[in-house]
Order: structure tokens, then sequence, then C-alpha cells
């Protein structure tokens, strides 16, 4: 369960962009500026931070979740318990809510012409940005990466049958699901890693060093970074069976809408039929 709902807060994160800030790009993309407004352009911002810091925290806890999952079973049920799980993801938006409301404060939101986004601007404060880098970054890469570093180690040694005890605690599905969230994390990281790394050069002299990155680097690497919200799906269906045959048959309700009623209405006669089944792990 706990899997699940993390999974889902993460889609919700990469989708928050789709609802308002992409679409608003593009019509200042087509009207070469903006012209909606200054609420309009601090409301797409602010969604705009909410997907990006929901992502990261989103990662984040995804990466403790499977190390507490694989290297902490026996601790595991209790403290992913449904109702811890629920409070952990709430307090996940919590928290981005949080480290979003101090650009309202430094006025760090603003339209950036290179990008045609109303975004953070690395310009606005040198302290602030590099508070940004760290807390929104650096610390959710080093937290993650400690979670995924410990959890190769005990596949290795799983592997290795060092010890029989453990050989048990990781089972294939088990396995498939932390390399997709691995491949999930490592995308990501380099999606994100130039923007945040010319984020800590503009902070050492905002005046001095933000007219010496050249503009094409940096929208280069804006758009890389925001680009890493839609990754997110195709990897699923890439690495996980289940979302590949779901892919199908949402496609197959594009081309062919008939034949989708008719699978939708059979499944859910034979699950009217059928008696409740145990929860079943996305890849099994």
């Amino acid at each position: 369960m706990g899997w699940n709902v993390f999974v889902v807060s993460l889609a919700f994160a990469d989708l928050v962009v789709a609802f308002y800030p992409y679409p608003v790009v593009l019509y200042a993309i087509f009207h070469d500026g903006w012209s909606l407004g200054e609420t309009q352009c601090k409301v797409s911002g602010f969604l705009m931070g909410l997907s990006v810091i929901g992502s990261v925290f989103n990662i984040t806890g995804i990466a403790i979740n499977r190390y507490c999952y694989i290297c902490h079973s026996f601790a595991y049920g209790r403290l992913y318990s449904f109702r811890n799980t629920l409070l952990l993801v709430a307090l996940i938006w919590a928290l981005t809510v949080l480290a979003i409301l101090p650009n309202f404060f430094v006025g760090s939101l603003s339209y950036d012409p290179r990008v045609y986004s109303c975004t953070f601007t690395q310009t606005a404060s040198s302290s602030y940005t590099v508070v940004v880098v760290v807390v929104h970054f650096l610390v959710p890469i080093a937290v993650v990466t400690f979670c995924y570093l410990r959890i190769w180690v005990l596949v290795i040694q799983v592997r290795r049958k060092v010890k029989s005890e453990e050989r048990s605690r990781v089972r294939p599905s088990d396995l498939r699901n932390f390399v997709t969230m691995f491949v999930v994390f490592v995308l990501f990281a380099i999606c994100w890693a130039p923007l945040n790394l010319i984020g800590l050069v503009v902070a050492i002299d905002p005046e001095i060093m933000a007219p010496r990155i050249p503009e094409w680097l940096f929208v280069v690497s804006y758009f890389m970074a925001y680009f890493n919200s839609c990754l997110n799906a195709i990897i699923y269906g890439l690495l996980n069976r289940n979302f590949r045959k779901e892919y199908v048959r949402i496609m197959t309700s594009v081309w062919i809408p008939r034949r989708f009623v008719t699978e939708t209405s059979r499944a859910a006669t034979d699950g009217v039929r059928s008696k409740p089944s145990p929860a079943i792990n996305n890849n099994e």
C-alpha cells in the first residue's frame, strides 16, 4: 500500500505542470511574451514550484520507503501502516508548500523571457538561491543516494548468497520496483543537475556571474529539468508490466472505443463474480 500511495503522489506532482503552467508557457511562446498579468504569473510560478519540489520530496519519500521495506523489513509494517503512509504523504505536501512560500517574500517568482515562463529567478537573492539548491536538490540527492546504495549492497549480498535470511527478504517483484524507482532517481539527478549547478555559480555573485552564463546553456538546462516530469510515465511504461498493459488498453480505447467499452464491462462483471483477492504487487 505504501508503495502505491507514494507513486500516485509522485504522479500527481508530475501532472501539476500539465494542468496550468505548461499551457500558459505555450501561450507565452505563441504571443512572444507574457500578457496574462502579474497574478497569473505568480500562480504559474507557484504551481511550477509545487510540481518540482513535490517531485523531489516524493522521490525522496519513495527511496526511504524502499530502504525500510528491503533493509528493515521487520519494522516496515509498523512504520508504513495505511494511516502512517497517508500522514507521511500529507507531510511531504505540507513541506512542499512551506518550501515554496518564501518565494513570495523574496520576490523570486517572475517572468523570464529566455524560457517564456514565470519561474524561480536565481538572481533575486544569492543566499536564498543557495538554500534552494541545498534543500531542494543536494540534501534529497544525498538521502536518496544513501538509501539506494544500502539497497544495492543488500541485493549484492543476496545474489552472492551471503546470508540465507536476507535471501528470502528480496523478491524479484521487489527488485523490479526498486530498479524502476532507481532509474527515476538517476534521470531526475541528470536532468536537474545542470540547472542547479548554474544556480550555485550565479549565487557566487549574481551581477558578475549571471551575464557570463550563455543563454543557450540556461535554456537547455531549464527545459531539460522540466522535461523530467514527462520521463517518469515513460519509465513506468518501459519497466513495469502493469503500466505497459494499461497503456496499451488506453491506446486501444482511443482507436477502438467500442472494444474498450466491451472489455471494461467484462472486467467489471468478472470482478463482481470473483471473490476479493489479496493485494497484488504492481510488477507481479
